[in-house]
């Protein structure tokens, strides 16, 4: 009875030991969802529609979007080894930690490991022991064909800095560096240090996977909005509101969410008005007026509405911000020169003629 006993623990014991207790995932203390972004490089020839079904990618215009290619691109492009291709997914976060929410289930194939599904097919974005514990599995050596296993890709939804940023999963190549890092993707070396709880640079390894914060485009949308926070980098596009509208982020804009009517209504019927109240004009219309601009700004939806909101801005403001730089170094230029002018045309009497 006792040696029974005895087996039994150490049986127990043995599985305790076994199970990973890695967890997948960025912190993440904000929520409860939001979308993020991992970049996932093939290590075959591939095609958009391909990955499009590894990932469990819904809509196959915000992978798209994210990507910044054409709307009319085809699922079939054939894309070459080593392509990098952004992946956007749903983020949820629970008890400090961001993981994908509904994350791609991959089914297992003949031959499979642990290791060659986390590092081979999924470009290294998770580890096996991260999938070994996401699904619960007590020996990952014993895997079978057809078994479905959750990837648990890493997100997070939190604010950087006290700014909205869209957070991207990148996986450190070899001989990189966080200041190449940093430089490639636009953010300081200090934040991305921080973020990730680097202390030296030089511990950072090949293969890490880095939480980038990539800034993004300001915006007027509501919180009761059903696309809140929406949220979308540099270069990048996506379509919202049951796809009747378009928004488009680039840093030339200002960092300023920039929408429009899409063109496209919807499979349930046409889309809703998307006029502004009190004015004339509609979503991604502006009017002007000596230094006053006006925009009726996308603002968010809900199953019947879209919102819009008047937008009043100064197109003054820039240069009136500017003279006070400009005018010391202009002046003693220009000044001289208007002078002479001036006294030439008042001497042969064309002044005032």
């Amino acid at each position: 009875m006792g040696s029974a006993t005895l087996l039994l623990a150490l049986s127990f014991l043995s599985v305790l030991i076994t199970v990973p207790t890695a967890q997948a995932g960025f912190k993440c203390s904000s929520g409860p969802t939001c979308n993020a972004l991992v970049g996932y490089v093939s290590p075959n020839r591939t095609t958009l529609s391909a990955i499009q079904t590894l990932f469990g990618v819904t809509d196959f215009q915000a992978l798209l979007g994210v990507n910044s290619f054409p709307s009319s691109t085809s699922r079939n492009l054939t894309l070459a080894a080593q392509s990098k291709v952004v992946i956007p997914f749903p983020c949820r976060c629970s008890n400090g930690t961001g993981t994908s929410d509904d994350p791609p289930v991959y089914t297992v194939l003949k031959d499979d490991g642990l290791f060659h599904i986390a590092a081979e097919v999924f470009g290294r974005l998770v580890t096996y022991p991260e999938i070994q514990a996401a699904n619960n599995i007590s020996n990952p050596d014993l895997i079978e064909v057809g078994q479905e296993l959750r990837i648990p890709l890493p997100c997070s939804c939190d604010n950087v800095s006290r700014s909205a940023v869209v957070h991207y999963g990148h996986v450190v190549e070899p001989e990189s560096s966080t200041e190449e890092i940093a430089k490639e993707y636009g953010v300081s070396e200090e934040i991305l240090l921080e973020l990730n709880g680097i202390t030296d640079p030089k511990s950072l390894q090949a293969y890490d996977v880095l939480d980038v914060p990539l800034e993004a485009c300001t915006s007027v949308v509501r919180e009761d909005s059903f696309d809140h926070p929406f949220l979308l980098s540099n270069g990048t596009y996506a379509y919202t509101a049951n796809n009747c509208v378009m928004c488009q982020c680039h840093s030339s804009n200002n960092w300023t969410l920039q929408c429009e009517k899409s063109g496209i209504n919807p499979s349930n019927g046409t889309c809703p008005s998307m006029k502004c109240e009190g004015s004339d004009l509609f979503i991604g219309n502006s009017t002007s007026a000596a230094c006053n601009r006006t925009t009726c700004a996308y603002a968010g939806y809900t199953n019947q509405t879209i919102f819009t909101s008047l937008i009043q801005e100064s197109t003054c403001s820039y240069l009136l911000t500017m003279l006070p730089t400009v005018l010391p170094t202009v002046l003693p230029t220009v000044l001289p020169t208007m002078l002479q002018n001036w006294l030439c045309r008042a001497g042969d009497g064309t002044l005032f003629s």
